[in-house]
Protein backbone atom coordinates (compact mmCIF):
# COMPACT_ATOMS: atom_id res chain seq x y z
CA UNK A 1 0.00 0.00 0.00
CA UNK A 2 1.74 3.32 -1.24
CA UNK A 3 2.11 5.98 2.00
CA UNK A 4 4.48 8.94 1.63
CA UNK A 5 7.48 8.64 3.82
CA UNK A 6 7.76 10.41 7.19
CA UNK A 7 11.06 11.61 7.92
CA UNK A 8 10.71 14.88 10.19
CA UNK A 9 13.00 17.10 10.79
CA UNK A 10 15.18 17.84 14.09
CA UNK A 11 18.26 18.92 15.76
CA UNK A 12 20.06 15.80 16.73
CA UNK A 13 21.04 13.59 14.29
CA UNK A 14 22.78 9.69 14.14
CA UNK A 15 24.59 9.04 10.90
CA UNK A 16 23.71 5.66 9.35
CA UNK A 17 26.23 4.11 6.50
CA UNK A 18 24.97 0.81 6.50
CA UNK A 19 22.29 -0.17 4.04
CA UNK A 20 18.77 -0.39 5.26
CA UNK A 21 15.17 -1.77 3.58
CA UNK A 22 12.26 0.48 4.64
CA UNK A 23 10.36 -1.98 6.98
CA UNK A 24 6.35 -1.44 6.47
CA UNK A 25 4.82 -1.61 10.14
CA UNK A 26 0.91 -1.95 10.27
CA UNK A 27 -0.93 -1.20 13.10
CA UNK A 28 -4.47 -3.24 13.16
CA UNK A 29 -6.66 -0.66 15.18
CA UNK A 30 -9.85 -2.65 17.01
CA UNK A 31 -12.37 -0.31 18.76
CA UNK A 32 -11.64 0.79 22.34
CA UNK A 33 -7.85 0.52 22.00
CA UNK A 34 -5.57 1.79 24.00
CA UNK A 35 -4.13 5.44 22.38
CA UNK A 36 -1.42 5.27 25.07
CA UNK A 37 -0.09 2.12 23.99
CA UNK A 38 -0.84 2.90 20.66
CA UNK A 39 1.54 6.18 20.47
CA UNK A 40 4.09 4.34 22.63
CA UNK A 41 4.58 2.17 19.99
CA UNK A 42 4.72 4.24 16.65
CA UNK A 43 6.88 7.32 18.17
CA UNK A 44 10.09 5.37 18.49
CA UNK A 45 9.72 4.89 14.92
CA UNK A 46 8.74 8.34 14.03
CA UNK A 47 12.03 9.35 15.93
CA UNK A 48 14.14 6.37 14.69
CA UNK A 49 13.52 8.06 11.29
CA UNK A 50 13.89 11.65 12.13
CA UNK A 51 17.23 11.03 13.78
CA UNK A 52 19.14 9.01 10.55
CA UNK A 53 17.42 11.24 8.38
CA UNK A 54 16.09 8.31 6.50
CA UNK A 55 12.81 6.03 5.83
CA UNK A 56 14.15 3.42 8.13
CA UNK A 57 10.46 2.97 8.77
CA UNK A 58 6.73 3.17 6.96
CA UNK A 59 4.09 2.76 9.45
CA UNK A 60 0.25 2.30 8.10
CA UNK A 61 -2.86 2.32 10.11
CA UNK A 62 -5.45 -0.21 9.44
CA UNK A 63 -9.28 -1.06 10.89
CA UNK A 64 -11.26 -4.09 9.70
CA UNK A 65 -14.02 -1.26 7.60
CA UNK A 66 -11.46 1.34 6.83
CA UNK A 67 -14.06 3.52 8.76
CA UNK A 68 -12.34 5.69 11.62
CA UNK A 69 -11.91 3.61 15.00
CA UNK A 70 -12.54 5.16 18.76
CA UNK A 71 -10.05 4.40 20.97
CA UNK A 72 -10.42 3.79 25.00
CA UNK A 73 -10.63 7.21 25.90
CA UNK A 74 -13.31 8.34 23.52
CA UNK A 75 -10.79 10.01 20.73
CA UNK A 76 -11.51 8.90 17.18
CA UNK A 77 -8.62 7.85 14.84
CA UNK A 78 -9.34 7.68 11.15
CA UNK A 79 -7.11 5.22 9.59
CA UNK A 80 -4.94 4.54 6.17
CA UNK A 81 -7.40 1.97 4.68
CA UNK A 82 -9.54 -1.64 5.79
CA UNK A 83 -7.54 -4.64 5.67
CA UNK A 84 -5.28 -5.32 2.97
CA UNK A 85 -2.36 -7.28 0.99
CA UNK A 86 0.83 -6.24 3.05
CA UNK A 87 4.29 -6.00 0.99
CA UNK A 88 6.92 -8.75 1.65
CA UNK A 89 8.96 -6.94 3.65
CA UNK A 90 6.21 -5.90 6.51
CA UNK A 91 4.94 -6.80 10.64
CA UNK A 92 1.57 -6.37 11.46
CA UNK A 93 0.53 -5.50 15.50
CA UNK A 94 -2.87 -5.58 16.36
CA UNK A 95 -3.79 -2.45 18.93
CA UNK A 96 -6.23 -3.51 21.40
CA UNK A 97 -7.54 -2.31 24.94
CA UNK A 98 -9.97 -2.36 27.01
CA UNK A 99 -13.25 -4.79 26.59
CA UNK A 100 -10.73 -7.14 24.29
CA UNK A 101 -12.81 -10.10 23.97
CA UNK A 102 -15.77 -8.03 22.58
CA UNK A 103 -13.57 -5.94 20.27
CA UNK A 104 -11.66 -9.36 18.65
CA UNK A 105 -14.10 -10.07 15.08
CA UNK A 106 -13.70 -13.01 13.54
CA UNK A 107 -13.06 -11.24 9.84
CA UNK A 108 -9.79 -9.56 11.84
CA UNK A 109 -8.73 -12.78 13.04
CA UNK A 110 -8.70 -14.62 10.07
CA UNK A 111 -6.77 -12.02 8.40
CA UNK A 112 -4.12 -11.51 10.77
CA UNK A 113 -3.82 -15.60 10.35
CA UNK A 114 -3.54 -15.40 7.14
CA UNK A 115 -0.23 -12.69 7.30
CA UNK A 116 1.20 -14.89 9.99
CA UNK A 117 1.05 -17.66 7.31
CA UNK A 118 2.10 -15.60 4.85
CA UNK A 119 5.43 -15.68 6.47
CA UNK A 120 4.90 -11.93 8.23
CA UNK A 121 5.96 -11.14 12.09
CA UNK A 122 2.39 -10.53 13.65
CA UNK A 123 1.93 -9.19 17.10
CA UNK A 124 0.03 -8.11 19.88
CA UNK A 125 0.02 -4.62 21.42
CA UNK A 126 -1.88 -4.50 25.11
CA UNK A 127 -4.67 -6.91 24.38
CA UNK A 128 -4.05 -7.93 20.75
CA UNK A 129 -2.86 -11.01 21.96
CA UNK A 130 -6.82 -12.10 22.21
CA UNK A 131 -6.78 -11.79 18.70
CA UNK A 132 -4.11 -13.87 17.85
CA UNK A 133 -5.49 -16.23 20.03
CA UNK A 134 -8.52 -16.00 18.38
CA UNK A 135 -6.64 -16.71 14.95
CA UNK A 136 -4.82 -19.93 16.03
CA UNK A 137 -1.39 -18.41 15.77
CA UNK A 138 -0.44 -19.19 19.30
CA UNK A 139 -0.20 -22.76 20.40
CA UNK A 140 2.99 -23.30 21.55
CA UNK A 141 4.15 -20.07 21.55
CA UNK A 142 5.58 -17.50 24.85
CA UNK A 143 3.30 -13.60 24.40
CA UNK A 144 2.08 -10.92 26.83
CA UNK A 145 -0.31 -8.74 27.43
CA UNK A 146 -1.85 -6.12 30.27
CA UNK A 147 -1.81 -8.09 33.39
CA UNK A 148 -5.33 -6.74 33.97
CA UNK A 149 -6.30 -9.24 31.17
CA UNK A 150 -4.30 -12.37 31.96
CA UNK A 151 -6.81 -13.79 34.65
CA UNK A 152 -9.63 -14.05 32.33
CA UNK A 153 -7.86 -15.06 28.83
CA UNK A 154 -5.71 -18.04 31.30
CA UNK A 155 -9.76 -18.81 31.70
CA UNK A 156 -10.97 -18.90 28.37
CA UNK A 157 -7.39 -20.23 27.14
CA UNK A 158 -5.88 -22.35 29.58
CA UNK A 159 -3.63 -24.20 27.20
CA UNK A 160 -1.70 -21.12 26.02
CA UNK A 161 1.15 -19.65 27.42
CA UNK A 162 0.58 -16.12 28.56
CA UNK A 163 3.40 -14.93 30.48
CA UNK A 164 3.31 -11.51 32.54
CA UNK A 165 6.13 -9.78 31.43
CA UNK A 166 6.22 -6.49 29.54
CA UNK A 167 7.00 -7.84 26.36
CA UNK A 168 7.76 -11.09 24.29
CA UNK A 169 9.29 -12.21 21.10
CA UNK A 170 9.13 -16.05 20.37
CA UNK A 171 10.01 -16.53 16.94
CA UNK A 172 7.77 -14.68 14.17
CA UNK A 173 5.57 -13.34 17.34
CA UNK A 174 5.86 -10.18 18.99
CA UNK A 175 4.17 -9.04 22.21
CA UNK A 176 3.81 -6.05 24.41
CA UNK A 177 1.57 -5.92 27.53
CA UNK A 178 0.43 -2.07 26.54
CA UNK A 179 1.20 1.46 27.90
CA UNK A 180 5.09 2.31 27.33
CA UNK A 181 5.92 -1.20 27.37
CA UNK A 182 5.08 -0.84 23.60
CA UNK A 183 8.23 1.66 23.53
CA UNK A 184 10.56 -0.78 24.83
CA UNK A 185 9.10 -3.84 22.50
CA UNK A 186 9.92 -1.14 19.65
CA UNK A 187 13.00 -0.06 20.71
CA UNK A 188 14.17 -3.98 20.58
CA UNK A 189 13.00 -3.79 17.17
CA UNK A 190 15.25 -0.70 16.25
CA UNK A 191 18.49 -2.35 17.64
CA UNK A 192 18.01 -5.54 16.42
CA UNK A 193 17.78 -3.61 12.90
CA UNK A 194 20.16 -1.13 13.50
CA UNK A 195 22.15 -1.25 16.15
CA UNK A 196 22.82 0.12 19.95
CA UNK A 197 23.88 3.62 18.71
CA UNK A 198 20.15 4.69 16.77
CA UNK A 199 18.14 2.68 19.64
CA UNK A 200 20.15 4.44 22.92
CA UNK A 201 19.37 7.53 20.71
CA UNK A 202 15.66 7.05 20.26
CA UNK A 203 15.29 5.58 23.94
CA UNK A 204 17.20 9.28 24.75
CA UNK A 205 14.29 11.13 22.69
CA UNK A 206 11.81 9.59 24.36
CA UNK A 207 12.95 10.41 27.05
CA UNK A 208 12.42 6.52 28.27
CA UNK A 209 15.38 6.52 30.39
CA UNK A 210 16.21 2.84 30.64
CA UNK A 211 15.55 0.15 27.73
CA UNK A 212 13.55 -2.37 30.06
CA UNK A 213 13.85 -6.06 29.03
CA UNK A 214 11.29 -7.94 28.32
CA UNK A 215 11.18 -10.76 30.94
CA UNK A 216 10.90 -7.51 33.18
CA UNK A 217 7.70 -7.89 35.16
CA UNK A 218 4.76 -5.25 34.63
CA UNK A 219 3.95 -4.41 37.92
CA UNK A 220 5.85 -3.12 40.58
CA UNK A 221 6.25 -5.82 43.30
CA UNK A 222 3.68 -6.47 45.95
CA UNK A 223 5.38 -5.09 49.06
CA UNK A 224 5.95 -1.59 46.66
CA UNK A 225 3.03 -1.77 45.61
CA UNK A 226 1.37 -1.27 48.91
CA UNK A 227 3.94 0.08 50.71
CA UNK A 228 4.91 -2.85 53.03
CA UNK A 229 8.28 -3.52 54.49
CA UNK A 230 6.58 -6.68 56.56
CA UNK A 231 7.70 -9.74 54.50
CA UNK A 232 5.56 -12.18 56.33
CA UNK A 233 2.78 -10.45 55.33
CA UNK A 234 3.72 -9.93 51.96
CA UNK A 235 3.85 -13.90 52.04
CA UNK A 236 0.69 -14.28 53.38
CA UNK A 237 -0.65 -12.15 50.50
CA UNK A 238 1.14 -14.15 47.41
CA UNK A 239 -0.27 -17.29 49.50
CA UNK A 240 -3.60 -16.21 48.80
CA UNK A 241 -3.40 -15.37 45.34
CA UNK A 242 -2.03 -18.85 44.43
CA UNK A 243 -4.93 -20.18 46.42
CA UNK A 244 -7.96 -18.24 45.38
CA UNK A 245 -9.97 -21.30 44.22
CA UNK A 246 -9.73 -23.15 47.28
CA UNK A 247 -10.79 -22.27 51.31
CA UNK A 248 -7.80 -20.61 53.00
CA UNK A 249 -7.56 -22.40 57.05
CA UNK A 250 -5.97 -20.06 58.92
CA UNK A 251 -4.77 -22.98 61.12
CA UNK A 252 -2.79 -24.40 58.54
CA UNK A 253 -1.65 -20.82 57.35
CA UNK A 254 0.10 -19.91 60.65
CA UNK A 255 1.48 -22.95 60.84
CA UNK A 256 2.96 -22.99 57.39
CA UNK A 257 4.33 -18.78 57.92
CA UNK A 258 5.53 -19.85 61.59
CA UNK A 259 3.08 -16.93 62.38
CA UNK A 260 0.31 -17.02 64.90
CA UNK A 261 -3.15 -16.23 63.99
CA UNK A 262 -3.54 -13.69 66.07
CA UNK A 263 -0.69 -12.21 65.02
CA UNK A 264 -1.90 -12.94 61.63
CA UNK A 265 -4.79 -10.94 62.13
CA UNK A 266 -2.78 -7.43 63.82
CA UNK A 267 -0.62 -7.30 60.57
CA UNK A 268 -3.50 -7.37 58.28
CA UNK A 269 -5.20 -4.83 60.58
CA UNK A 270 -2.20 -2.60 60.36
CA UNK A 271 -1.53 -2.64 57.63
CA UNK A 272 -4.42 -3.60 55.49
CA UNK A 273 -7.28 -1.75 57.82
CA UNK A 274 -9.08 -5.06 57.60
CA UNK A 275 -9.09 -8.75 58.45
CA UNK A 276 -7.24 -11.77 56.33
CA UNK A 277 -11.14 -12.76 55.52
CA UNK A 278 -12.04 -9.67 54.34
CA UNK A 279 -8.78 -9.32 52.30
CA UNK A 280 -8.86 -12.68 50.76
CA UNK A 281 -12.78 -12.02 49.92
CA UNK A 282 -12.23 -8.69 48.16
CA UNK A 283 -9.53 -10.21 45.73
CA UNK A 284 -11.90 -13.21 45.03
CA UNK A 285 -14.88 -10.66 44.24
CA UNK A 286 -12.18 -7.92 41.95
CA UNK A 287 -11.21 -11.71 40.16
CA UNK A 288 -14.89 -12.71 39.87
CA UNK A 289 -15.26 -9.18 38.00
CA UNK A 290 -13.10 -9.58 35.91
CA UNK A 291 -14.27 -12.82 34.83
CA UNK A 292 -17.87 -11.22 34.12
CA UNK A 293 -16.61 -8.29 32.17
CA UNK A 294 -13.86 -10.16 30.02
CA UNK A 295 -15.34 -13.81 29.53
CA UNK A 296 -18.69 -15.52 28.75
CA UNK A 297 -18.11 -18.14 31.54
CA UNK A 298 -21.64 -18.82 33.41
CA UNK A 299 -22.44 -16.84 36.73
CA UNK A 300 -22.05 -20.46 38.52
CA UNK A 301 -18.49 -21.21 36.96
CA UNK A 302 -16.96 -17.82 38.12
CA UNK A 303 -18.25 -18.31 41.40
CA UNK A 304 -16.38 -21.24 41.59
CA UNK A 305 -12.95 -20.55 39.94
CA UNK A 306 -13.10 -17.32 42.46
CA UNK A 307 -13.35 -19.34 45.35
CA UNK A 308 -16.92 -19.35 45.94
CA UNK A 309 -18.54 -22.80 46.58
CA UNK A 310 -21.89 -21.24 46.72
CA UNK A 311 -23.41 -19.14 43.81
CA UNK A 312 -25.73 -16.80 46.35
CA UNK A 313 -23.47 -16.71 48.77
CA UNK A 314 -21.40 -15.47 45.51
CA UNK A 315 -24.02 -13.08 44.59
CA UNK A 316 -24.81 -11.66 47.63
CA UNK A 317 -21.08 -10.54 48.51
CA UNK A 318 -20.76 -8.89 45.17
CA UNK A 319 -23.79 -6.69 45.70
CA UNK A 320 -22.32 -6.06 48.94
CA UNK A 321 -19.30 -4.50 47.34
CA UNK A 322 -20.19 -3.33 44.01
CA UNK A 323 -23.71 -2.61 44.82
CA UNK A 324 -24.78 -4.82 41.65
CA UNK A 325 -25.69 -8.29 41.26
CA UNK A 326 -23.25 -10.54 39.05
CA UNK A 327 -26.34 -10.55 36.32
CA UNK A 328 -26.88 -7.13 36.31
CA UNK A 329 -23.25 -6.08 36.82
CA UNK A 330 -22.85 -8.81 32.80
CA UNK A 331 -26.11 -7.56 31.52
CA UNK A 332 -24.97 -3.46 31.73
CA UNK A 333 -21.37 -4.15 30.41
CA UNK A 334 -22.73 -6.25 27.49
CA UNK A 335 -25.26 -3.56 27.25
CA UNK A 336 -22.83 -0.68 27.13
CA UNK A 337 -20.83 -2.29 24.66
CA UNK A 338 -23.12 -3.09 21.77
Amino acid sequence: MPKKEIIPSGVAFVPMDQSFETLNVYFLLVPNLSMLAFASAIEPLRVANQLSGKPLFRWHTLSEDGNPVTCSNGISFPVDSGLCKLERNAHVFVCSGVLPQQSTSRKSADWVRLQWRSGHVVGGICTGAYTLAKAGILGGTEFTMHWENIPPFREQYPDLDVKEQLYVIDKKIMTSSGGHASTDLFLHLIFDRYGPVLSQAVLEMCIHNVHRQGRDSQQSSRSAALGLRNAKLVKILEIFEENREDPIDMEDLSKRVKVSRRQIERMFAKHLGMSPRQYCQRQRLAYARSLLAETDLPIAEIAMASGFQSSSYFAKRFRELYSVSPYQFTTARQGGDK
